[in-house]
Formats: structure tokens, sequence, C-alpha cells
């Protein structure tokens, strides 16, 4: 049986994508103890960018995960390619128009959509959704970047719930030590493990495995 293909998608830029396609990955391979792929799509190179630092962090053969990268059509090959030999595969696309964003959502079992709780990003969001219902991919949105106590967030999931989308009810806050994870090519688990952001991103994967599988 192949693995799972997770593709994170946002056609609007600064929700947080790249982020949370690495956070997933090393969630996942923690948590469901099988082995985990991510491949880069995006032309900015993100997340290969972050694994750089991994591997030169950890050591080239202590990641926890295996790399590649892939450009248009050849984003559904490689992702099926890899699925049959990893658990899950997750994969970053870039945050462009339907073309690039194609053939990932098509090879993908699920696209996870991260969405910062205002009305200008619900609005963006429309079109990833849009696209993974012509391809015949459930969605699933994920709040993230949410600021602390603001009443604006609750509005948003009651719009999201309201708009038809189907969401996780786990969510990511906005909290610097995301940043601060990726810079040195870890997540939040691994360099803060008892923070309140290890914390949701447990519950947050905790809850996807439990959705998808």
């Amino acid at each position: 049986m192949s693995g799972r293909i997770l593709t994170v998608a946002q056609q609007k830029g600064g929700s947080g994508k790249t982020t949370l396609a690495a956070h997933l990955a090393v969630a996942l391979a923690r948590q469901s103890g099988e082995p985990v792929a991510i491949l880069d799509v995006d032309p900015q190179g993100s997340l290969g960018t972050w694994y750089e630092a991994r591997e030169n962090r950890l050591g080239e053969d202590n990641t926890g995960l295996e790399f590649r990268t892939a450009s248009g059509w050849g984003a559904r090959r490689e992702a099926r390619s890899l699925a049959r030999s990893h658990g899950y595969v997750l994969i970053d696309t870039a945050p462009k128009t339907d073309t690039d964003a194609k053939p990932a959502i098509d090879a993908a079992d699920f696209v996870i959509v991260p969405i910062q709780p205002t009305p200008v990003d619900l609005w963006a969001t429309a079109q990833t959704v849009e696209l993974a219902a012509r391809e015949d991919t459930p969605a699933l949105l994920v709040l993230n970047r949410v600021p602390p106590r603001a009443s604006l967030t609750e509005e948003m999931a009651d719009a999201i719930k309201a708009s038809g989308y189907d969401a996780l009810n786990a969510r990511l806050g906005n909290r610097t030590v995301f940043a601060a994870a990726m810079g040195r090519g870890h997540s939040v688990m691994e360099e803060a493990p008892s923070s309140k952001a290890a914390l949701e991103v447990g519950l947050l994967v905790e809850e996807l495995i439990a959705r998808i599988e």
C-alpha cells in the first residue's frame, strides 16, 4: 500500500505554508513512526533551504526525513515514487497559479491549506479549495499564525464553517519560536519540546492522522 501524499497549498502568500510543511513532516515522522519524505516544488526553494540547514546541524544521515525537488508535472511522478517507500509525503507548493499547483494537488490524497484568521485570507483560500475540488482532492484548512485572544479568530472559524469548508480543530499560534526553529533547520518539537507551539503541532498532527487514516 502506498503512503499518503499531503500537499500543502495556499495561493495567497504569507500564510506560513513552508513552516507548516516542515513541522508536519517532522511531527509525522515522530508520531507515526513511519518514514516521511518532503518534496519541494516551490521555485523559491525555502523548504530546501531549511533542509540544508537541518543537514548541517544534524548530519546528512540524521535528518529523519528524505528530501527531493521537482517542477511542473514531474511533481506528480516524484510524489508517487516517494509514496511507494514512505508512509507520508509532504509537498510544499508555490503560492502561484493553478498551473503550478495542479500537478501536486492532483497527486495528493489530501490538500492541507494554511489560513490566517482574516477575511482577506478566507477570500483568497477559495481559489485553492476550488482547485482541489476540480482535482477531486479533499482539502483540510488549518488556522495558522493565530494571534492570542483575538475575537476575530472565532469569527473567522465560524465563517469557515459557514462557507462549507472542512477545517481541523487544532490551530497553530503566531509564535516567534516557529521562525527561530526553522532558521536552524529544526522544528519546535526539537527546539522547544515543552513549549505551547510544540503542543499545538502535536495536537494538529494527532488530529490530522486520525482524519486521513
